[in-house]
């Protein structure tokens, strides 16, 4: 008998080790990363798999000839440009490789914070300028701090445990799975974070609640002037909202590795005017999206999402 492999289409750029994952799970890639948005929903009659970094949105006009379709693979952590109801009324799996950049996205996030606190980013600058400013740019410690972590998932845990050698404090907020924040962390309420946290960083996925969950009331409800730092996407955090209480000195500082709008040549107004205080801000580190951007995630993305596929075709 002719063994018939999967077939799995892959539309965006991938590092190559993805092929002999593949392979060993009875799974043959067709590699298209060239391949046109308006392409695809044809392009995906007879494949059982479909692998997507960010190239378009994969909704359910998107999979209307998609006549095989078993799971759409997400080689990234978040899931926020699929439309995982058109799936489930298709009966299509749905995978993810948040464990496969939860390390780089952990300190990333920590090398962000000590730029922020430390003025690195600031003093590297003067300096090569000729300016020597010492007093100027005396920093902020981590140690001593109170740190909150809001969305304890695979994100968060990491940036957890790159703290824990920073003698802080650090307390977890999850309103989904809070029984991911285990002793010796503190497991809080959002009111609790607010109360107590010196710094913030968030790990929240993009969702319909999450949308803007950073806003002015959150900002105001903070005790204490906070470090702020976002590593997850732009849309959680209202930029104008930040903008206005890095302004009031509520906000100390902001590292930013993501924005509201990541297209900066498509900025509204309002964008543009956040944007243009932000990269000017000495306040305020920028990072282009790139957490989860290592070398070593890129294969990792892979090894997560082919060991999952090879799970979820064990199951046909």
């Amino acid at each position: 008998m002719t063994f018939n492999p999967y077939r799995c289409l892959i539309i965006d750029e991938m590092h190559p080790s993805i092929f002999p994952l593949l392979q060993q799970s009875g799974v043959e890639a067709d590699y298209r990363p060239v391949i046109k948005p308006e392409e695809v929903p044809q392009a995906l009659i007879g494949f059982d798999g479909l692998i997507v970094r960010s190239k378009m949105r994969i909704t359910a006009p998107v999979l209307q000839f998609a006549d095989k379709l078993k799971f759409v693979a997400r080689a990234g952590a978040g899931v926020d440009n699929i439309d995982e109801q058109a799936l489930q009324e298709r009966g299509i799996a749905l995978v993810s490789a948040s464990e496969g950049n939860r390390e780089a996205v952990g300190e990333h996030a920590l090398g962000m914070l000590l730029s922020l606190m430390r003025n690195i980013g600031r003093g590297d600058r003067q300096v090569r300028e000729k300016v020597w400013l010492r007093e100027e740019n005396r920093g902020e410690e981590i140690g001593g701090k109170t740190v909150g972590i809001i969305g304890f998932g695979n994100m968060g845990q990491s940036f957890a445990h790159v703290l824990s050698g920073f003698n802080c404090r650090i307390l977890g907020h999850d309103r989904y799975a809070p029984e991911k924040v285990r002793h010796p962390l503190s497991c809080c309420t959002l009111e609790e974070v607010q109360a107590e946290a010196d710094i913030v960083s968030l790990h929240i996925p993009l969702s319909a609640p999450n949308l803007r969950f950073a806003d002015d009331a959150f900002f105001s409800g903070f005790r204490k002037p906070i470090w702020f730092v976002n590593t997850s996407r732009g849309e959680v955090v209202d930029q104008a909202a930040l903008v206005k209480h890095l302004q009031s000195g509520k906000v100390k500082g902001a590292a930013l590795d993501v924005l509201e709008n990541e297209k900066l040549h498509t900025l509204t107004p309002q964008q543009q005017a956040s944007f243009e205080y932000l990269a000017q801000a000495e306040n305020v580190v920028l990072t282009p999206h790139i957490a989860g951007w290592t070398h070593e995630s890129y294969v990792k993305i892979n090894e997560v999402l082919a060991a999952k596929i090879n799970r979820l075709l064990q199951q046909f």
